[in-house]
């Protein structure tokens, strides 16, 4: 029995969850093998990057797909508050679409793409849409898989970084876990500045404690019924928020429909969703002032007494962790631990197979479908 599965291996396994389930509890361990990645890679990185960071008309374009784009929507505003580069999160499947909007032949570009396999089409189209529109442009691919596309086409070109996270964080389940919080804390320390690597430790370390204390209340929140479940976060934890209602969405193969929002903005409309049937869960931002507006809100909503239950998780939450006052990106894989979690049990509580939810392949790990429309016909 393991703390955090509530679960025996042997039932995970019958029950065709054990990979998410195992890479859920093996986030910490992945943190710290990132760390000592980083620190071997230092130099080069910083020699890749050079000072263009420093540069006002550098522009960085945060990319990815689902929750890959949720990666660089976490992490930009800490990375364009602190470089005069133009640090922008645009998404593979608006970059796309509209590129014009976003790209200009003559502004030097860094394209930084966040892939679990690498294989995802749209991944692959931006990185040329780049080398056809911005000649010139370079590409830093944080990537799970050393044999994806991805990885494999910018291995022998000077205008490419590959970064490689830790074996065993490209999930072998259907949903994103340690793939995403190993890419997310890769972007804050290799585009931070001055970031200090034993940050990583630490987290680990919070990430270990976490998973003991929330493994029983998970369990158990995660074992009642439940048809809307929403998630409130301010500032770069409104897109955490995103990506922890995917993992709902993903893992209850849709059964349970799930929302993001902001705390303030959950009142201008989106808060008519609430139903007695609906779980609304919190994520409290590490700055005062946000959790002041936060407090408000879970006031009001424990006032209406319609929702099922209110659940807050971070600073001063009914789920916390001794966290040092760090930045709410850098925080953010640690609350996502809960997420991934109650995610699991829902999909065991609907007697899906966790590890693949979508058994017609409705929906796929890398997704299949989408064509690929040259810009130049447009």
């Amino acid at each position: 029995m393991t703390t955090l599965l509530q679960r025996d291996i042997q039932t995970w396994r019958d029950i065709g969850g054990l990979h998410t389930a195992e890479e859920i509890a093996h986030q910490p361990a992945i943190w710290r093998a990132l760390a000592g990645i980083l620190r071997a890679e230092q130099a080069s990185l910083a020699a890749f990057l050079g000072d263009a960071l420093s540069n006002p008309r550098q522009r960085v374009i945060l990319t990815g797909a689902g929750s890959s784009a949720y990666v660089g929507e976490i992490v930009v505003d800490e990375l364009n508050a602190a470089w005069p580069a133009q640090i922008r999160a645009i998404a593979t499947t608006t970059l796309l679409t509209h590129h014009e909007l976003y790209l200009e032949a003559d502004a030097p570009t860094l394209l930084v793409s966040f892939a679990r396999s690498g294989d995802s089409p749209e991944s692959l189209a931006a990185v040329e849409l780049l080398r056809q529109v911005v000649p010139g442009a370079r590409f830093l691919n944080i990537t799970c898989n050393a044999d994806g596309k991805l990885a494999r086409q910018g291995a022998n070109d000077a205008q490419t970084y590959n970064l490689l996270m830790p074996a065993g964080s490209c999930d072998r389940g259907f949903a994103m876990t340690s793939s995403f919080s190993s890419m997310l804390l890769a972007a804050l320390a290799v585009l931070g500045k001055h970031t200090d690597l034993a940050r990583l430790d630490t987290l680990a370390s919070l990430g270990e404690q976490a998973l003991r204390d929330w493994s029983a209340p998970v369990a158990d929140l995660g074992s009642q019924p439940v048809q809307r479940v929403v998630y409130l976060g301010s500032g770069p934890l409104e897109a955490l928020a995103k990506e922890a209602a995917l993992k709902i969405l993903e893992l209850t193969g849709g059964r349970v429909m799930a929302m993001a929002n902001t705390a303030l903005g959950f009142r201008h409309g989106p808060k008519s969703a609430v139903t007695t049937e609906s779980l609304v869960i919190l994520l409290r931002s590490s700055k005062p002032l946000a959790r002041q507006y936060e407090d408000d809100l879970l006031k009001e909503l424990q006032r209406d007494s319609v929702a099922q239950a209110c659940l807050t998780v971070g600073i001063g939450g009914d789920l916390s962790a001794d966290a040092p006052a760090w930045p709410d990106a850098w925080l953010a894989p640690l609350w996502l631990l809960m997420a991934q979690q109650y995610a699991l049990h829902q999909s065991a509580l609907l007697q899906l197979r966790p590890d693949n939810p979508f058994a017609g392949g409705i929906v796929n790990r890398v997704v299949q479908g989408v064509t690929i429309y040259g810009h130049e016909q447009f």
